[in-house]
């Protein structure tokens, strides 16, 4: 049987979890596109694609999901070399903490225009151009802090808990076209900014341990982890997952 080429697209695809499951899906031959703001790393990614899948279909397309404009040209260039969106992973997203009265209204704004306007437009202009395919799956990269509380993280709870909602929601909506959305849930994972987090300690170790100790199983997760989870739901293996909120997590919140 001939199996069609899929073409996905990849918010934030640029480092941590999205560039994670960029490889994940070069290695199966699809068409990746990632996206970013930063054209600089977006070539380092698209590098370091090729470097561990040598015959990757790669791109990469500066896009700042907050900007519906931008949202709209990055599917309009992916369709012009690809003819078709097969998947779309919104893993762009900004993390930091504050106290609220620390929070001011541009960091608020900035949280919540990344992490939820963001994964809102681009689900948007994707989900016309599946409704023409008739199919298609998006996975948005949620967090735990969506479905727990977490100190001295009030935005970002509050942004992630929008991300799951907005997943059921068009879960519902967009099921008559067969196209499925699902969240994955994180917990603490080592990307970058999480090691970037970690220096910021005396001892980087000692906050290692102490950040893997919460977890039940005794550490935190890697990006290759949370990136097969978004494999498994964009896949035809998921076919009757949808609208589900995927703990990957460690058990956190069990």
């Amino acid at each position: 049987m001939i199996m069609e080429t899929k073409t996905v697209i990849i918010t934030g695809g640029t480092s941590g979890i999205g560039l994670a499951a960029a490889k994940r899906f070069a290695g199966k031959g699809y068409n990746v596109v990632m996206l970013g703001r930063d054209t600089d790393r977006g070539l380092r990614a698209v590098k370091s694609v090729m470097e561990k899948v040598s015959n990757a279909r790669c791109n990469y397309i500066p896009c700042d999901v907050r900007k519906l404009s931008d949202c709209a040209d990055a599917v309009q260039k992916t369709l012009d070399i690809y003819k078709r969106i097969d998947i779309l992973v919104n893993s762009a997203g900004i993390y930091f903490e504050r106290a609220i009265e620390d929070m001011d209204e541009e960091d608020f704004d900035l949280i919540m225009d990344v992490n939820v306007k963001g994964t809102y437009f681009m689900t948007r202009q994707v989900a016309m151009e599946m409704k023409k395919q008739g199919s298609g799956a998006i996975v948005n990269v949620s967090s735990d802090a969506g479905v727990h509380g977490n100190m001295l993280c009030s935005a970002y709870c509050a942004s992630k808990g929008a991300v799951n909602l907005f997943t059921k929601a068009m879960a519902l909506e967009l099921a008559p076209w067969n196209i499925r959305v699902n969240s994955v849930c994180p917990g603490d994972v080592m990307t970058p900014l999480t090691e970037k987090q970690l220096q910021q300690y005396p001892d980087r170790d000692e906050a290692l341990r102490e950040m893997s100790s919460v977890y039940p199983l005794g550490k935190i997760g890697t990006p290759e982890e949370v990136a097969a989870v978004i494999d498994f739901l964009a896949s035809d293996e998921a076919a009757f997952v949808n609208g589900a909120i995927w703990s990957v997590d460690g058990g956190i919140t069990a």
